[in-house]
């Protein structure tokens, strides 16, 4: 590569870098073609961005951003997943990915300007979706509005029994 085009490439890395919610960093070697674009296709599939960058490229541009904790991982082939809308996104797919293919291997990401590691990706791969997130949440602000409607509810619905049992009790009687 020349250096023009390894100005452009670290240029936009910075951008991308800075941009991005969610940075992991991994280890592909030992997987084949077929495997890596099974892989970016799945990222791809929830808005994660998946670059194989040279070190040296990754180690410029990750200074003065957030990735600029990671240059200890910095060795040896080196992928970067870029997650812009949900932080949880690219630990879940690396993760059971990983499972199935055991030679890609996660380093360590960043992650709301902190560094975290394998354990900490694979307790974020463990996490509710977001929508199931939401979903739960709504359910929690529904509960004491539909408690309150089932309330206001049952003193007409009782007031009603007990004066069709007045009425029976007249018409027996």
């Amino acid at each position: 590569m020349k250096r023009v085009e390894k100005e452009k490439v670290v240029k936009v890395l910075q951008e991308k870098f800075s941009e991005a919610e969610t940075v992991v960093l991994t280890d592909y070697r030992g997987l084949d073609t077929t495997a890596m674009n099974e892989l970016r296709r799945q990222l791809r599939k929830v808005s994660v961005e998946y670059r194989v960058v040279k070190n040296t490229l990754m180690l410029r541009a990750s200074e003065g951003n957030d990735v600029g904790l990671l240059k200890d991982y910095f060795a040896g082939p080196s992928a970067v997943a870029l997650s812009y809308e949900d932080p949880v996104a690219p630990a879940k797919v690396l993760v059971k990915f990983g499972k199935d293919h055991t030679a890609l291997e996660i380093k360590a990401g960043v992650l709301g300007g902190k560094v975290v590691d394998v354990e900490d990706i694979k307790q974020l791969a463990r996490l509710p979706s977001r929508e199931d997130l939401l979903s739960q949440l709504l359910s929690v602000f529904n509960g004491p509005a539909r408690s309150f409607v089932t309330v206001l509810s049952a003193v007409p619905r009782d007031f009603l029994g007990v004066l069709n049992a007045i009425k029976e009790k007249k018409e027996a009687a």
